[in-house]
């Protein structure tokens, strides 16, 4: 039997790229229960293979016991697109079918911080230029009220 392919999704993270897998459905029936992978083979190997514009990396191989899982691939850099691919295998069977490739554009972690540093210095400097704009006002040097002389009315 052919494993595969596993259902993919991913996510991106600042510097990183979180991939959650689904592993593929089996097609055996036990008591008019299906089984998961997991029931047959107790344990899995998958392989996760990485592709940018520097090239196709094959990450090394993990084991998972669960149908589903996450993990995540660190040290990416920001702003860059990303794609993934797994390939789902058992010590007993290496036949496997991988998943599509999922692209992704890694979070660039700058850049959230400086909107909110931006929108706060916007702020700060409102209030500033308000506080002034008061201070010279009550100290009469904008806006005076110029009184006319009785003589010219």
């Amino acid at each position: 039997a052919i494993l595969g392919p596993p259902e993919v999704n991913i996510k991106s993270c600042p510097n990183c790229i979180e991939v959650t897998i689904k592993l593929p459905t089996s097609h055996l029936r036990e008591n008019g229960k299906l089984l998961s992978l997991i029931d047959i083979y107790d344990e899995l190997n998958y392989n996760i293979t990485l592709k940018s514009l520097d090239g196709e990396y094959k990450r090394p191989r993990q084991k998972t016991t669960e149908e589903v899982f996450s993990t995540v691939i660190e040290d990416l850099y920001p702003s860059r697109n990303y794609c993934v691919s797994v390939e789902v295998s058992a010590s007993l069977n290496r036949h496997s079918i991988p998943s599509s490739w999922k692209c992704v554009t890694t979070d660039l972690e700058a850049q959230q911080g400086y909107h909110k540093v931006a929108v706060a210095g916007a702020v700060c400097v409102s209030l500033i230029i308000a506080a002034v704009l008061k201070c010279v006002h009550a100290a009469g040097f904008i806006l005076l009220r110029i009184s006319i002389p009785r003589t010219l009315v």
